[in-house]
């Protein structure tokens, strides 16, 4: 006798924190719902940390980039309400560069920043902030958001959501109107009129079933978590805010343990193209060099940085550094939301607003109000990486290679 699968009208597949939001998001708009992962339940991956940072990108290059992030960053700040760790972030001018205090503040104008969330700052203001005396930018809503119990909120149990645990879905095959997920030993596990992929670096094999490539790529990223003694000079550099630029650190936390020493989280080394989840010695002292580049303590003993944890974790970025984010438009009823690179919460909560819009066949009126126009859709959307409507082999992956560097805070437990 032939098994029906369960079928539903909405199958999210991924329970990190863009699968998590964007299911919500659907539930909110008074959706059935049912999210899927191949873990014992959800937040089992990068999503499990403490610790991540959040604030809009402000350097001098993509101006789409900048743009989204703006938008990203503002939608971001409201979902997450109450969970928003606002403590500030200071991101420093790049050394060497010649510091213009009126020129920075003319730029984060012309992005649509007010001061309210990027204020250009001088050394001796940095100072007075951070503890950091720097040239740069301050954030005065940058923030931290523990995506491990943001993601448990978000899901929480509701009548129209269905979470289906330890289920690995293999691929994905058209049956009339409706998807199949596949498992590993090709057997239908379950039926959906749409599904939302999002399942990080496992998107790339999910679509290969259904001949589509994207140039998805890991990157592997270790943060180390520092134990320095009370005693030490270090003590008197240590920042009292979140520290971005080349790598980024957290606030220091002075009398942290037990005998007084303080906790300092830093990171991330970048190793592009890796998976491997060992932790290495070699990415604490990539870190070490790090910590002393963001608060430039040049003259600081980086052997009074005691490793006393770590994080491993791997992120999954396009070749363009941009996530990819929408329907896709060779297969009816299949949506995208991967490749988020270092900037999860803020692409989850614009991710949550494209896909609901999509899924719902709903206008774009909030992301208008902000700014959200064409040209950003397009910059997201799965359909530029290929020629038209039409499948193009995809690059060399090397050929596409991204610098965008992840965040990975550290595991909770390790608090």
């Amino acid at each position: 006798m032939k098994i029906i699968p369960q079928h539903h009208e909405v199958v999210v597949i991924g329970a990190g924190i863009a699968g998590a939001t964007i299911t919500n998001e659907l539930l909110l708009k008074g959706q059935k719902v049912c999210i899927v992962d191949a873990e014992s339940g959800p937040a089992k991956a990068c999503s499990s940390h403490a610790f991540a940072i959040a604030h809009p990108h402000i350097g001098r290059g993509s101006p789409r980039l900048l743009r989204l992030t703006r938008i990203a960053f503002l939608l971001a700040a409201e979902r997450w309400g109450g969970q928003w760790q606002q403590h500030g972030l200071f991101q420093a001018a790049k050394t060497g560069e010649i510091f213009d205090l009126q020129k920075l503040a003319e730029h984060l104008c012309g992005l649509g920043l007010d001061q309210a969330i990027a204020r250009a700052v001088s050394a001796d203001e940095a100072l007075a902030l951070c503890g950091v005396k720097r040239n740069g930018t301050w954030f005065s809503q940058g923030a931290t958001l523990n995506l491990a119990s943001t993601i448990e909120g978000l899901l929480q149990p509701h009548e129209n959501l269905t979470c289906i645990w330890d289920l690995q879905i293999s691929g994905l095959k058209k049956e009339g109107n409706l998807w199949m997920l596949i498992g590993r030993d090709k057997e239908v596990l379950l039926s959906a009129r749409k599904v939302v992929v999002a399942a990080s670096l496992e998107t790339k094999l999910l679509l290969s079933s259904i001949g589509i490539r994207l140039p998805l790529r890991p990157v592997r990223g270790q943060l180390s978590i520092f134990k320095i003694d009370a005693k030490n000079k270090w003590i008197s550099y240590l920042p009292k805010a979140g520290i971005c630029g080349d790598g980024y650190c957290l606030p220091a936390e002075r009398g942290f343990f037990s005998d007084g020493s303080a906790r300092w989280i830093v990171g991330s080394s970048f190793d592009e193209g890796e998976d491997d989840l060992g932790a290495r010695n070699s990415s604490d002292d990539f870190n070490r060099d790090l910590a002393k580049n963001l608060i430039a303590c040049e003259s600081g003993d980086t052997s009074a940085l005691e490793a006393s944890g770590r994080f491993v974790g791997i992120r999954c970025v396009a070749g363009d550094r941009l996530p990819i984010i929408g329907k896709l438009n060779q297969h009816p009823n299949i949506f995208l939301a991967t490749a988020l690179g270092s900037r999860g919460v803020l692409w989850s909560a614009l991710a949550a607003k494209i896909i609901r819009a999509q899924v719902l066949d709903e206008g774009f009126a909030l992301l208008e109000r902000l700014g959200f126009a064409t040209d950003l859709l397009a910059a997201l959307a799965p359909a530029r990486f290929f020629a038209g409507a039409a499948l193009v082999p995809a690059a060399p992956l090397a050929a596409l290679a991204s610098n965008s560097k992840p965040i990975f805070p550290p595991d909770p437990k390790a608090r």
